[in-house]
Parts: C-alpha cells; structure tokens; sequence
C-alpha cells in the first residue's frame, strides 16, 4: 500500500513543511509582536533544521479579529509585521537557502474593513459581493436563516439599515458571495499577485465552505447537498486556480474537513488541488490499532487521485501534541478544550517524540507547526488576555486557540526569552517558557529539536516507495518503505523486541537493558 514514484521535481510529494504564525514567531523590532524581521532573522535556523518551505500564516493587512484571517488588503502586508519589500525580500532570501515560500489566502471571507465591504455598508453596487438579506419576523428582527457561526451564534449579523449579512465565522469576517465572476476574478487576480514574488505555493483557509446554495434555506441535519458544505460547484472554482498554478510551478494545500473519503478526495483530481490536509491522523488517538488504520486508510483514500498523503501533528488551531498526549482525564480527546484539563507533561512528551519519528517515517508530505520542534506545551492564557474570538463568542466557555499561539523562546537568558528586546509579547509566556528555548536544545543531543533535526535529515532515507507493514506484536507498529530501513513504534506496555537489524538509525528515547523498545517509544533501524 502507498502511493506511486514521481519525478523528483514533485518536491511537494515528500516535503518537510514548516508552519510559520508570524505574529508568535520572532520580534525583531522589539515591538512585542512578532514580525518579518524576526522570520528573516532566523532563517538559518530553518536552514538548519532541514525543512523544504515555510507556510505563512496571513501576513496581510488586518484589523487582527482572527490573527489575521480577516483579511483587509491581501496586495499590502500589515504593518505590524513589516512591508511589501520586506516580505519579498524574505521570499528570495529563503529560496536562496533551499527554502520554497508557502501563502494563506482565506477565499470563504474578507474582513469587516475590506474596501468591498465598507462600500457595500454604504448601499453601494458591492453588495452582490456579499450574502444581504432581509431578516425575518413582523420587524425583520430575526436573522434570515438558522446558520450557526463556527465561533458560536448566529452566523447573520443585522445592520444599521435593518437587514442581514452572512458570517459563517466572526462577525467582522462576512462571506463572499461566490457566485459572483468579481469574486472569482479578484482571487485569481491575488494568486497571479503573489506567484509574481516568488511565492510557490498557497494554502487555502476553509477550502470546502466557499459556495452557498443561493436560496440560503434553514440547515437541516443530514440535508444533501449541505447548504454551504463541499458543494459541487465549488470545484470549478478550484481548476480554475490550478490552471494559474501550472503558469507558475507552484502547489496548492487545502484546508478540508470532510468525513466523506469520496467526496474528499474530489479535492485532489489532478486538475484541483495538488493536496489536502488530513485531519483524521491529527485527531487519532494514541492507540495503534486506530493508528493503523487511519494510516491505511489515508493512503487508500489518496492512491485512486495520485496525490500525496499529508502527515501533521499540530497547527495554530489545535490544542498543542504534548498536551494532547499527555492528557490524563480522557487519555487523548481531541475535540475536549477547558481551562486546567490535567496534563502529564512528561508522558506527553514522551509520546510526542514518537509520533515525530511515526510521522517522519510516513510517505507523502509531513507539516510541523512551529515550536514542535522544541516540544512546547499547550499553554494556558489568562482570561483576561485571551485575544481569539471563540473564546468571547463562547461566553468564556472555551479557552480558544491562544494557547498554541504563545511566542517562541530563542534563548533562555534573554528578555521574554528571546522572543523580542523591548515590549512584552502580545501573548503572555508561562513560567519556564525559558526552558524550552531553542539555544538551549541546541546545546543538548537529546532535546527534542536535536531529536527533529536528525529525523529530517535522515527522513530521504525511507526513500520514495510504497509502505509495507511488518508483523508485529498487538501495540506495536512496525514497517518499511525502502529496503534497508524500518521505523517501529511501540505503545504497548511491554517491551518490544526490535525486528533483525544491522544498526540503529534514531530513536525517539532510550532501549531499555536488554535492548528492547519501551512503550510509547519510536526507532528507526537498517535492516
């Protein structure tokens, strides 16, 4: 089972793609807010560190209601995070170290502040841009449909002049209006834009949610087609991108939550999209059997279209792979978000440092979220500081995305380690920040970066073939994808024997006296 051999060209089949939220990243103005200055900077860093490209979040212009995906000017960068040049500049720097640039481009909506929509409020022609309705009820006081936000509430907010717009997030992100060739013109015209600098790839924010059934009707459960879900006309949408994509060289990832494998895997006909994420190994428990299988079937679902598989543990909207694995309340539930959910830190990085030579050892392409690579905890925000929307829109229920998005620590003795010079950062750093900063694993074989660094260098060694299962005990994954190397995983309590082997390659933690893999431990071998 896996997925056939391309030409090396391809390089987005096999890539290691570092996920970069500027604003948590580096500061390098000392402003408190990370910024491109501070991505530049650190560049050799991800030299270093061995991955194929960066995927930006939004560095756009933005009011900043969603870090940055309500998205004002996508032809302007913020100027919190630095200028037009500037992000040039960084595009061809990285490209000169080997490092191919990745962009975040959010199609389903534009922010509140967007010159469409300040135009649109003011009765002008831009309102066939967006979703206007008039309310229900005797006054028009009730929103025009039952749509619930992904934030919380109603998706329809209700204007000064009486009637309603379409927000299937925050209210100060209202929808496009797809159906409309302005909509359609204007994005292409913003893919064109970036390619232009240098850019080679774009992912593209709530890929499924971009066309609405035009009468808007009330949701109704298992309704098909879904009102504004994975809708058939959305496709053409998407070979029209990839024609401007193909001009260019460049790649498309989609961001697809869908739990239907057909239907998912329309995304990835090979004149769509050239790959999409896959959530379900993300949310997978730790349990072999269910690894397993999530496994197979990411690879089955992906052979029929010719498309990579995609491997992540982690992004800025996921509670962060230590604290998931070390949860001690529910074992490992991924949809669970509260305040003080108890965590054993310790066995969370445990298994986060296997699952890194699981994933690593994986064919298709693998995204590591930043910081994971220092093996950072989930942090916990004070309420009073929490900045993500989903928190207010839950009444103060759900601690929100914050958590992940905390500032980096670079080094250990500086101020607000290393992050920036002079302000605090815009997210506060829990106590013992320092300790994982990155200077400091650097200086240590064992760390968990060490541990990344001598996994991507030595991830080309797996090669380009298919994956084969090896028989193994109940708990333990063991396979191989070239002739010669084999990764083995074990979340069984009892040790595990290690297949026949003419050397160890990397391991995740120490064997045990007799040489055997101990639970919740990875190794890769030569056969």
């Amino acid at each position: 089972m896996g997925q056939p051999t391309h030409a090396p060209r391809e390089w987005w089949r096999s890539a290691v793609i570092y996920q970069v939220y500027v604003r948590s990243f580096a500061d390098g103005d000392g402003d408190g807010t990370g910024d491109l200055a501070g991505v530049r900077a650190r560049l050799p860093y991800l030299a270093g560190l061995g991955v194929d490209a960066l995927w930006f979040n939004p560095w756009y212009l933005s009011p900043m209601k969603d870090g940055g995906y309500d998205v004002a000017d996508y032809r302007a960068v913020d100027p919190a995070f630095g200028t037009l040049a500037e992000a040039e500049k960084l595009i061809a720097e990285a490209r000169e170290l080997g490092i191919r640039t990745i962009v975040d481009i959010v199609p389903n909506h534009v922010s509140d502040q967007h010159p469409w929509f300040r135009a649109a409020l003011a009765g002008g022609a831009e309102r066939a841009l967006f979703h206007f309705r008039p309310g229900r009820g005797e006054h028009g006081e009730l929103p025009p449909n039952d749509w619930t936000s992904e934030f919380g509430g109603s998706a329809w907010t209700r204007t000064a002049g009486g009637d309603w717009y379409l927000h299937l997030f925050a209210p100060e992100q209202p929808d496009l209006n797809w159906a409309h060739a302005a909509v359609r013109q204007e994005h292409e015209d913003i893919l064109r834009f970036w390619f232009e600098r240098g850019v080679e790839g774009v992912r593209i924010d709530s890929a499924a949610l971009l066309a609405k059934d035009p009468r808007l009707p009330d949701f109704t459960e298992g309704r098909d087609p879904h009102p504004y879900v994975d809708r058939d006309e959305l496709h053409d949408v998407y070979r029209g991108w990839r024609r401007i994509a193909d001009e260019y060289g460049a790649v498309f990832v989609g961001e697809v939550w869908l739990p239907d494998t057909e239907r998912f895997t329309r995304y990835l006909r090979p004149d769509e999209l050239h790959t999409a994420f896959n959530f379900a190994f993300m949310t997978c428990p730790w349990d072999a059997r269910r690894l397993r299988a999530s496994i197979d079937e990411t690879l089955a679902e992906h052979a029929p279209v010719g498309a990579p598989a995609t491997w992540v543990l982690c992004n800025h909207d996921v509670t962060r792979t230590v604290t998931r694995y070390g949860r001690t309340d529910t074992g490992f539930d991924f949809a669970t978000k509260a305040f003080g959910t108890p965590t054993d830190l310790a066995l969370g990085t445990r298994r986060a440092r296997a699952a890194a030579l699981l994933s690593l050892a994986l064919p298709g392409t693998v995204y590591l979220y930043q910081g994971e690579e220092l093996g950072l905890p989930e942090a916990e925000i004070p309420r009073d500081r929490i900045e993500d929307p989903m928190h207010v829109r839950s009444g103060g229920t759900d601690p929100g995305r914050d958590g992940c998005r905390v500032p980096l620590p670079w080094a250990a003795e500086e101020p607000y380690a290393g992050f920036g010079s002079r302000e605090e950062p815009w997210l506060p750093q829990p106590e013992g920040w320092a300790s994982y900063a990155a200077d400091r694993q650097c200086e240590d074989p064992g760390s968990m970066l060490a541990l990344y660094r001598a996994a991507v260098r030595l991830r080309p060694g797996f090669g380009d073939g298919p994956l084969n299962w090896l028989p193994a005990p109940g708990g333990v994954l063991a396979f191989t994808r070239a002739p010669g190397t084999v990764c083995v995983v074990n979340l069984a309590d009892p040790p595990a024997e290690l297949p026949a082997h003419s050397g160890l390659l990397l391991a995740s933690g120490p064997l045990d006296d007799r040489g055997r893999l101990p639970k919740d431990t990875a190794v890769w071998l030569h056969s």
